[in-house]
């Protein structure tokens, strides 16, 4: 056999993995930071925040930020971090400058509040695609909103950093770009504490959780072993037409499975200093049930492990109702129940949104009540506003009496309505023989009563299990009640 046949593979190999490291590595010499420090960025209140950066190694380097001076050497690998004491939001811009060979000035720096907003398309979904998207453009400048866009990046292993094209402020020229769920969000958070917001949008529509999870996540969650024991095998190639030559096969990143955009859009920003995490996906996993709930498990401890907060909130939104097709009418039901079940990990907040989607689109255009209602939680749970209301009616338990069923429910707050005042919709009821059937239910102070006259013998209640329900039970504050079943196992 030709010797040089022997060694091509492992040649290849080797120049291939020199290359992906020369070109994740950053350039020494100068001083340099990691993309997510930029002029006119938002940094966390009431943290020590991490400053960090490359340079050669040995090298001396200060930072100096409102007042504040640290000093760091660079270590044998060109890494060096400082921690800026905690500090007092700041409406008025200031300077961040770092020096050592060089020295780089970040100018417009604000101090606030900064959240991290991720998953599919419903997050990356832009204010100039959301319902009356001129209007709210002309009408948002507003300097104490900052928004910075990660690029869609897949990467084989942790990337230190990820180029991007910097923060921007909010106003006419830049909102309409920005993440529709994220503005509104921010939009309502600076109305109640008047402190600036920065949002990190690294999202990427139709991607599922898997790839933003990282490794200690799925580590830590004993039901995803399968995954977790080949770790070391993802995320994995995928083969397609090369752009430049349409004949020629090239082998990329496939961008769907673990670790791959958790490598290269969530990675290289630890552990820049959040406030907390929004997150809007479950489209591209629907249809695993209760698995997501596991998966979500993952991805939020994950998240919390790598950024060394394990009480960081962690705020999601409840997938609206949505047309998969006949045969699939029983998958958004399921992965309705696993959110609903992922508010017992603690410190997260749900939205839930069956009264404002779109059975006909999959991206419902009304993202500012989105936006809202995850302010609402964050307000009364993260911030410790006197809001009174945070969250629709979700079950919280049955008894059946005699040929009634009665239901009881947390977040009920000033009475159960229904939103348009017409009879309750979308109950169904059950008995012994388990089959299912349209349920009349009426509104009994703070519980609902469900019934069917020709069933004497009701063992469970479903309400809003279906794809396509739009129910009308709300409670006084015009927040929708989720959907739920009294015989989950």
């Amino acid at each position: 056999m030709n010797t040089h046949s022997l060694l091509r593979g492992p040649i290849v190999g080797m120049l291939a993995a020199a290359g992906l490291m020369l070109a994740s590595s950053p350039a020494r010499a100068d001083v340099k930071l990691p993309s997510i420090f930029g002029s006119d960025m938002v940094l966390q209140r009431g943290s020590a925040c991490p400053v960090w950066g490359w340079a050669d190694n040995g090298e001396k380097v200060s930072v100096e930020f409102a007042g504040q001076t640290h000093g760091a050497t660079a270590e044998i690998d060109g890494k060096w971090m400082v921690h800026l004491r905690p500090m007092k939001a700041m409406a008025e811009p200031h300077t961040l400058t770092v020096k050592g060979k060089n020295t780089v000035s970040l100018t417009g720096v604000l101090v606030g509040e900064v959240w991290l907003c991720s998953g599919q398309s419903n997050m990356e979904w832009s204010v100039t695609s959301s319902d009356r998207a001129q209007e709210e453009i002309a009408a948002s400048a507003n300097p104490l909103i900052r928004h910075i866009k990660i690029p869609h990046r897949p990467a084989f292993s942790p990337e230190q950093d990820v180029p991007s094209e910097g923060w921007k402020v909010s106003g006419p020229a830049n909102t309409g770009s920005f993440t529709a769920v994220g503005y509104f969000f921010a939009r309502s958070l600076v109305k109640e504490l008047n402190v600036p917001v920065g949002l990190i949008g690294s999202n990427w529509g139709g991607t599922r959780i898997e790839p933003w999870t990282p490794p200690v996540g799925f580590q830590k969650t004993p039901a995803l072993k399968e995954i977790s024991d080949k770790l070391d095998t993802f995320p994995t190639r995928t083969m397609g037409r090369d752009p430049r030559n349409p004949l020629k096969t090239v082998r990329s990143i496939n961008p769907q499975t673990p670790l791959a955009l958790y490598n290269g859009m969530i990675h290289p920003l630890v552990p820049f200093a959040i406030r907390g995490a929004l997150w809007y996906q479950g489209e591209s996993n629907n249809g695993e049930g209760m698995l997501y709930y596991e998966k979500m498990k993952a991805l939020v401890n994950g998240w919390r492990t790598v950024w060394n907060n394990p009480t960081m909130p962690f705020l999601f939104v409840q997938l609206a109702p949505y047309n998969y097709g006949a045969n699939r009418g029983g998958d958004l039901p399921g992965i309705w129940e696993a959110q609903e079940m992922s508010l017992h990990i603690p410190h997260t907040g749900m939205a839930v949104t069956t009264d404002i989607g779109n059975v006909r689109d999959i991206h419902p255009r009304n993202k500012q009540e989105v936006g809202r209602r995850l302010a609402l939680w964050a307000l009364a749970k993260t911030y410790g506003k006197d809001v009174d209301v945070y969250s629709g009616p979700l079950y919280r338990s049955h008894k059946i009496d005699g040929q009634k069923v009665r239901i009881r429910f947390h977040h009920t707050g000033g009475g159960l309505v229904a939103r348009d005042g017409k009879p309750l919709t979308h109950f169904t009821i059950a008995g012994s023989d388990g089959t299912w059937m349209p349920a009349e239910a009426m509104i009994d102070g703070d519980e609902v009563v469900v019934w069917n006259k020709s069933l004497t013998d009701p063992t469970a209640v479903r309400f809003g299990w279906n794809q396509l329900a739009e129910p009308n039970l709300a409670n006084k504050e015009g927040l929708p009640a989720g959907p739920f079943r009294t015989d989950r196992k």
